[in-house]
């Protein structure tokens, strides 16, 4: 008997050291055992369930669902979706050179890029496009327009639009090309005459350092660059390389870009500045608000770190996570969260923390604190995007200004007014006779805003009537209403520059594109103009960097 016992024990040893013992909690195990569920609950749907099921769209359904327990950067791209990622990696893609969106429920034309077919061939902004070849275009199918513009360079496609004004629709015949989108929107002197580089940056893609190089480079020759602003507002992110190439051309060379940690938080990569900066020693502002994410906040935290120059603005978006793209097979590729990435000072930006939002994601130990320090011992906080070292605000407080904004009332006003006046001069443009114009077309347009205090009125009102109560009464509340409507006149009155301001950037950008609504749009910029007022004075710029404080 002991030797069937001691039989038993080698058995379970030798089982032991070679796997063969499995446990519940073995991550292989449960691999094996949920993809061979998936499987055979896949194949048992497909091909009993009591309807035809398309195979391929049911896999995709369960791919999405799957993912979407993750968070919302762990996406499957399938093969319709190559033109995206040509577009995410090297900011490349066949089609038109136009930006569509969204207006009153309209699909329109929101952008054009100067240099390429859609802007040649005469499409303007406001331009609703009603058909693509023979597909009509609504609301409805607008998240699958990108597969009816985008395409094999060379190829042909027919756009009908509606333009305001005029009374027949347009056709435009056009030919696809490779469309390249630049990372800078904007590089040049401003303010005119001064020798501050403005650089809006809207994009990091593999060609973004290169660019800003380039740009810095270029300008120099015209004349000695004093200060910089980078302006990396509404810049969503891109690669982790062009974000570390960028950085490059502002901090020291072997100076900490960023750290990116994975699963394992012992498996941690380190990059490093591997250049001298070209801008190194030049007064530096970093414009960010809440759409700066990802690669636009490790630029901006490694700036703040290693105190290379002051974060003005709104707290960035305070996505700190790292994606991977893996290709796989049948053209179709899987973008992955594969890390975290911490500053320099070692903070962690992510703001969101999915691993307690749901089972699947098992928490880790955090790498991070709250407080962090500076090369100048400056105080950084971690876990809720870049925090500015000055904090200025461009939003409005104005309800109402955000009410028109909403409807996109700015827009649709300038795109009629440039297809009726076809202006190409701001300076034309007399300031009280477009603000009447606009009045007027916003009553037109039936602008919905009411007040809390009108809101209250209209309830009173009818809470009156019902209770019948006596005419003189209902017509002292009438009375109130009425005055209560001239205060909402009142306030537009009040809002005057504010909505000027606004009007001019649309009609700017009719007239220049991009870079005429960004030069109209830094005239009223409050944050553009801190940063330009921290540049001129040495003393406050350095009092922010804490130099000499030690």
């Amino acid at each position: 008997m002991k030797n069937v016992y001691r039989s038993i024990a080698v058995l379970i040893t030798v089982l032991l050291l070679s796997g063969f013992v499995r446990s519940d909690n073995d991550i292989y195990f449960q691999m094996s055992k949920s993809i061979d569920l998936f499987g055979r609950i896949y194949k048992e749907v497909a091909l009993n369930y009591v309807d035809n099921v398309n195979p391929e769209e049911f896999m995709n359904a369960g791919i999405k669902g799957m993912l979407s327990a993750l968070d919302p950067y762990t996406v499957y791209l399938g093969e319709d979706k190559k033109e995206d990622i040509s577009l995410l990696t090297d900011g490349k893609y066949g089609g038109i050179g136009a930006t569509v969106g969204v207006q009153n429920e309209n699909v329109t034309i929101v952008d054009l890029i100067e240099g390429y077919p859609a802007q040649r061939q005469g499409m303007r902004i406001g331009d609703v496009i009603k058909k693509i070849d023979s597909v009509s275009v609504s609301r409805g199918n607008y998240n699958e327009l990108s597969k009816y513009m985008k395409g094999e360079p060379g190829t042909e496609l027919n756009i009908e639009v509606e333009r305001e004004g005029f009374d027949e629709p347009i056709i435009f015949k056009l030919i696809r090309e490779e469309i390249e989108i630049k990372n800078l929107s904007f590089a040049g002197f401003y303010p005119e005459n001064s020798n501050n580089v403005y650089l809006k940056l809207s994009g990091f893609t593999r060609t973004a350092g290169e660019e800003v190089k380039n740009a810095l480079l270029n300008l120099n020759k015209q004349k000695e660059v004093e200060s910089i602003v980078l302006d990396l507002r509404g810049n969503p992110g891109g690669l982790l390389d062009a974000a570390i190439d960028v950085s490059e051309k502002f901090l020291e060379n072997k100076q900490l870009i960023v750290s990116v940690v994975g699963r394992d938080t012992l498996d941690k990569k380190e990059y490093f500045s591997n250049e001298q900066p070209i801008a190194g020693n030049t007064k530096l502002v970093v414009l960010v608000d809440n759409g700066s994410a990802s690669a636009s906040e490790i630029v901006a935290g490694a700036i703040q770190d290693h105190d290379r120059g002051v974060i003005v603005g709104d707290q960035s978006f305070g996505k700190g996570l790292v994606q991977t793209l893996i290709p796989l097979s049948y053209d179709t590729s899987l973008k992955i969260t594969t890390g975290k990435y911490y500053t320099p000072s070692g903070r962690c930006i992510q703001k969101i923390d999915y691993a307690k939002e749901n089972d699947v994601i098992i928490p880790i130990t955090s790498l991070n604190s709250s407080e962090f320090k500076t090369d100048n011992q400056r105080t950084v906080y971690s876990g809720g995007g870049i925090l500015p070292d000055s904090i200025i605000s461009n939003s409005s407080d104005s309800k109402q200004m955000k009410h028109l904004l909403a409807q996109g009332l700015f827009f649709k006003f300038a795109t009629n007014y440039f297809n009726v006046n076809n202006t190409a001069n701001l300076a034309e443009i007399k300031d009280d006779e477009i603000f009447k114009e606009f009045l007027s077309y916003i009553d037109e347009q039936s602008f919905e805003y009411k007040t809390r205090s009108e809101k209250l009125i209209e309830d009173l009102y009818k809470t009156a009537e019902e209770s019948e109560l006596n005419a003189d009464i209902l017509n002292q509340i009438n009375n109130l209403k009425k005055e209560i409507v001239k205060e909402r006149i009142r306030e537009l009155e009040k809002n005057k520059e504010e909505i000027l301001g606004k009007i001019k950037e649309e009609i700017a950008a009719r007239i220049n594109g991009d870079k005429g609504r960004i030069m109209q749009s830094l005239i009223n910029d409050k944050q553009f103009a801190t940063a330009i007022k921290l540049l001129k004075d040495e003393k406050i710029y350095n009092s922010f960097l804490a130099f000499g404080k030690f």
